[in-house]
């Protein structure tokens, strides 16, 4: 019997553009801008010999038949086997699901670098890292969340692709910060990935902003862009628009997940105390976190 851990952290996007139109899914994605989190996805994958090849699938506790993310990457390492097989996949995922903090990328780099360990197939991390990225196209959850996944850090991707492919950079030291979110509800990545308003609306700013944050990316400058982003795509709900007018007039800017109903902001430490006393007249319990430095690793 083989066993593996893996950890990736969460990830929350400011703003993005859409980067679809190269064939090859490695090519495609998106450049943005973002930050990752402490929290993230656990995924342990257990493999032993057996009659015939089978797998199962467990999200926080429950075997489920609706991963199809996972069940893309799974579906891509099963030729690559010789033997018979019976796979335990557990995913334990510490984010809100469905609500744009990048578990179903986290989930497939995780499922991918773990499979490669324990059926020994013999990928770099790279590869195996692709192999997610693609899983993510083809079943349109996402889009960049791989790269910021793989790489963590409160970061630019400013060239589009899977990793080994896109580019970007993170911020030297974030030490000092941390993430306060208020999660409200989810949206669907792939539902919104198919409206073409929206899309246009993203498009439309969404590179310059990127563009912006390359030449310098400061803590502010992030959060009044992907405020300015959230509001120009028009997807802040009441209940977001309520924790922004109750924050922005105490100078602590909050903006919106791509996508979910969740308002979030990055501040310094030292005055998460303050914004969690603000924020007591809102009906949702807030959530600290830090910023992940690491990416993805093995536990």
């Amino acid at each position: 019997m083989r066993e593996a851990h893996v950890f990736a952290p969460g990830h929350l996007t400011g703003f993005f553009q859409i980067c679809t139109e190269p064939e090859d899914p490695l090519k495609k994605g998106a450049r943005g801008c973002g930050v990752s989190l402490t929290e993230g996805v656990h995924t342990r994958v257990k493999a032993e010999g057996a009659q015939e090849t089978s797998y199962r699938i467990i999200l926080n506790g429950l075997e489920t038949g609706d991963a199809i993310v996972s069940e893309n990457v799974v579906g891509k390492y099963l030729p690559r086997i010789s033997e018979p097989v019976r796979i335990t996949i557990k995913h334990s995922i510490e984010t809100p699901l469905t609500a744009g903090f990048g578990s179903s990328g986290g989930g497939a780099l995780t499922l991918s670098l773990a499979l490669n360990r324990v059926l020994e197939t013999g990928l770099s991390w790279t590869e195996a890292a692709q192999i997610a990225h693609v899983a993510e196209i083809q079943c349109k959850t996402g889009l960049g969340s791989v790269y910021a996944a793989n790489n963590g850090g409160f970061g630019v991707l400013f060239k589009p692709g899977a990793p080994g492919i896109g580019d970007g950079f993170t911020m030297e030291d974030t030490s000092g910060l941390d993430v306060i979110y208020l999660y409200f509800g989810p949206i669907h990545t792939k539902e919104a990935l198919s409206d073409p308003e929206l899309i246009a609306k993203i498009n439309q700013i969404g590179g310059s902003y990127v563009d912006a944050l390359r030449e310098d990316l400061t803590r502010g400058r992030f959060l009044k862009y992907a405020r300015q982003f959230t509001d120009y795509v028009g997807l802040a709900t009441p209940n977001l628009r309520k924790v922004f007018d109750l924050m922005d007039p105490e100078g602590y800017t909050f903006t919106m997940a791509m996508f979910g109903e969740v308002a979030y902001t990055v501040q310094p430490r030292e005055a998460t105390r303050r914004i969690l006393e603000l924020l007591e007249p809102i009906a949702c319990e807030p959530r600290v976190c830090g910023v992940d430095k690491h990416g993805t690793v093995f536990i």
